[in-house]
């Protein structure tokens, strides 16, 4: 634990630098753009949260691999790097490609299968687990789209102020404490170093958004809590492969929904960005906090009630993968669970039937004026 605390320490700190002398790097670190599809902010706000996280790992990383003779720690930090590299870059300088971003957590994924060996031996489905069992070509392909795949998908739930991050540091600790009861100390030290970075993050992230991960911090998280999962499962024949997948399903499961959806239903490049994710829809039909309200906080308010409705759609996924760990079944009962949850809800929310009792709703105080003006004014005397 105290590589979680003092990652959140150097995390929280770096943060603070950043956000307290933004005037000095704010003409390249800034996200000035308050019109686009997905934008929710009305000032322009750093979006190099991931320099922090970094700081935050490399700190917690330093100190033990020192203190353990751990080289590996070290090696993790390279096969982030090309992910972190990409994000980081388009974040200061909007010029990278997503295609070259993709390419880059595709290196990633390859270059820790070289130096630490993190390669998905198992699926617990045994037609393809007799592909992955050998450890060769297959299951180095297999690896590198599943690491791709979540450190995409931890960008794309990157909407809201605290949701990407929170639903990340959940994700690390289920996962960190996994690996301390099997007493893998190494693995669940990873996990908890990662989780205090990002809560140290979190402190100027949420709720008034101070500060952006970024696809710097995207990246460089969805690539940490991917080699965990496949080193999980890899060391440790015990724990079911569907465990880390049920730990991170929801933004795994919002990613496979969200190209169903562009490239089925709405005929469109499943890169183009748009507003029809189900974080958007919680934002726009339960979380109706002074709806239309101009003033900034009103609007920053009702965007952090946003998180806490997707981090509870994330606990329907993460519990069960603790209470079931090792037991592929019911894990694969509790996926299914979770999907015709999912698709229920954004059913619900598209079609405006969003249900009373998830509604948080406060109107604008131009609405409480007029209601209260209504109720007031004196009977008419026509019939």
């Amino acid at each position: 634990m105290n590589a979680f605390f003092l990652a959140a320490v150097v995390s929280c700190f770096v943060a603070w630098l950043i956000v307290r002398f933004d005037h000095l790097h704010s003409h390249l670190s800034a996200d000035h753009d308050l019109t686009g599809v997905q934008k929710f902010h009305d000032v322009p706000v750093p979006r190099i949260g991931g320099v922090a996280l970094l700081a935050g790992l490399s700190s917690a990383f330093v100190v033990l691999g020192l203190s353990l003779d751990e080289t590996r720690y070290f090696w993790l930090l390279l096969v982030a790097a090309p992910a972190f590299f990409g994000g980081i870059v388009e974040d200061l300088t909007k010029t990278v490609s997503a295609r070259s971003r993709l390419i880059l957590t595709l290196l990633s994924a390859a270059v820790g299968h070289f130096l630490l060996d993190a390669t998905l031996v198992r699926l617990d489905v045994p037609w393809l687990d007799m592909w992955l069992v050998s450890g060769g070509t297959f299951a180095l392909v297999l690896t590198m789209v599943a690491v791709a795949g979540v450190t995409n998908a931890i960008n794309l739930i990157d909407g809201y102020n605290g949701l990407a991050s929170s639903v990340s540091c959940g994700a690390a600790l289920v996962m960190g404490v996994m690996a301390a009861l099997l007493g893998d100390v190494w693995l669940a030290s990873i996990a908890f170093a990662l989780a205090g970075a990002l809560l140290g993050f979190l402190m100027w992230n949420y709720p008034y958004g101070k500060l952006f991960l970024g696809d710097g911090g995207a990246y460089l998280t969805g690539v940490m809590l991917a080699e965990v999962a496949v080193l999980l499962v890899s060391h440790h024949a015990e724990v079911s492969a569907w465990f880390p997948l049920l730990v991170l399903l929801y933004p795994v499961f919002e990613t496979l929904f969200t190209i169903y959806r562009r490239l089925r239903l709405h005929q469109r490049s499943p890169g183009q960005p748009d507003a029809c994710h189900l974080h958007h829809l919680v934002y726009l039909r339960l979380a109706r906090w002074h709806v239309g309200s101009r003033v900034p906080r009103d609007r920053l308010l009702r965007n952090a009630l946003t998180t806490p409705y997707l981090l509870v759609l994330w606990g329907c996924s993460a519990v069960p993968a603790l209470l079931w760990w090792n037991n592929t079944p019911l894990l694969l009962f509790s996926a299914g669970l979770f999907a015709v949850t999912y698709v229920w809800l954004y059913q619900q929310l598209s079609h405006f039937r969003a249900p009373r009792w998830l509604i948080i709703y406060r109107p604008t105080p131009a609405v409480l004026a007029t209601s209260t003006r209504t109720a007031t004014m004196p009977p008419s005397d026509s019939v």
